[in-house]
C-alpha cells in the first residue's frame, strides 16, 4: 500500500467542498480526512445561491474544493459573486476549463475521478503556500510592531533644552528652567522662572509639537503655559477667563470661552 508524508504539519486548517453530486462530495471529504485527519473540512450544498450566502455570512476558508458544474450554474459566477479569499482546488470531470480556471488563481485542478496522489500533491501546494502567506504575514505584523514602537518612541522624545543666541556669544537653557512662553511683534520669547526673557527661534506653532503636553499648554494666540507658573483664573466677561501668571506678564493673558474648558481638563487630570 503507498503511504504519503506530510510535506509538513499545519494544525486547524479550513476548507471547504462546493460539490453538486452528494457521492462524489462525500467521496472526497473522505480521501482529505484520510490524507489530512487534522483538517476541518466542510461540505456545502452544490449551489452558487447557497454557497454565496454561506461565503457571505462566514470567515472565508483556507482551501475550497470547487466544482465547475453546479447545480444551478457555473462556479465561476460563484468567484465572481462570493469572491472567496481562499486557495481553489478545482475538482471537475471537464478538463475544457484549464485555462479559465487558473485566470481566478487557482491552486490545482483534479480530473474527476481523483485519485490520491493528485489529491495529495494539490494538499501540499496548498500547505506550502498558507506557509509562505503566514511567514510573511508574520514578518509584516512584526514590522508593524517596530515601526508602532519606534513612533511611540518618537513621540515621547519631547525638547529637552534651546540654544539662545545672542551677540558674541551662546548659551543653553534648559526647557524646566521655562516659565512659559509668549509672541509678541512675530518675535518669541521664553520666560525663564528667574523672570529673564530670551528669544528663541521658533513660532508658537513648532514649539507645540515639541513641548511635553503634561508640562506646556497653548491658551491662545500668543501664550504656551507651564502648568506650574499659573498662579490664577479669573472668570472675564462673556465666559472668557484672564490668566495671572509667575513671573509676572505685564500685559494682559487673556483665554476665550472655548478655550475655558480645555485648560481646566488639562490642569485636572494627567495628560495621557
Amino acid at each position: 500500500m503507498k503511504t504519503f508524508t506530510k510535506f509538513f504539519y499545519l494544525n486547524k486548517i479550513q476548507a471547504i467542498i462546493i460539490e453538486d453530486e452528494l457521492p462524489a462530495a462525500r467521496f472526497l471529504h473522505k480521501m482529505i480526512q484520510e490524507i489530512r485527519p487534522e483538517w476541518e473540512v466542510t461540505v456545502l450544498p452544490g449551489t452558487i445561491e447557497d454557497s454565496v450566502k454561506w461565503f457571505a455570512e462566514n470567515p472565508h476558508p483556507d482551501v475550497l474544493f470547487l466544482d465547475i458544474q453546479l447545480n444551478d450554474g457555473n462556479s465561476f459566477l460563484f468567484i465572481e459573486q462570493a469572491n472567496p479569499q481562499s486557495m481553489i482546488v478545482f475538482t471537475t470531470a471537464y478538463d475544457e476549463y484549464a485555462v479559465q480556471a487558473f485566470t481566478v488563481n487557482s491552486v490545482d485542478y483534479l480530473l474527476k475521478p481523483i485519485h490520491k496522489d493528485r489529491l495529495v500533491n494539490a494538499i501540499r501546494k496548498c500547505e506550502r503556500l498558507l506557509s509562505l502567506h503566514e511567514n510573511s504575514l508574520s514578518k509584516l505584523l512584526d514590522l508593524e510592531q517596530l515601526l508602532r514602537t519606534i513612533a511611540e518612541k518618537k513621540e515621547k522624545q519631547f525638547r529637552t533644552r534651546f540654544l539662545i543666541s545672542v551677540p558674541k556669544h551662546f548659551y543653553t537653557i534648559q526647557v524646566t528652567e521655562i516659565a512659559y512662553f509668549y509672541s509678541e511683534d512675530k518675535v518669541t520669547f521664553a520666560v525663564t522662572r528667574d523672570g529673564k526673557s530670551h528669544i528663541i527661534d521658533f513660532p508658537l506653532n513648532k514649539l507645540e509639537e515639541q513641548l511635553d503636553g503634561k508640562q506646556f499648554h497653548r491658551v491662545n494666540r500668543q501664550f504656551i503655559l507651564s502648568v506650574d507658573s499659573i498662579l490664577d483664573i479669573q472668570p472675564y466677561f462673556n465666559g472668557k477667563a484672564i490668566i495671572k501668571v509667575r513671573p509676572s506678564y505685564d500685559g494682559v493673558i487673556q483665554i476665550s470661552r472655548e478655550k475655558v474648558p480645555a485648560l481646566k481638563l488639562w490642569l485636572d487630570e494627567p495628560y495621557i
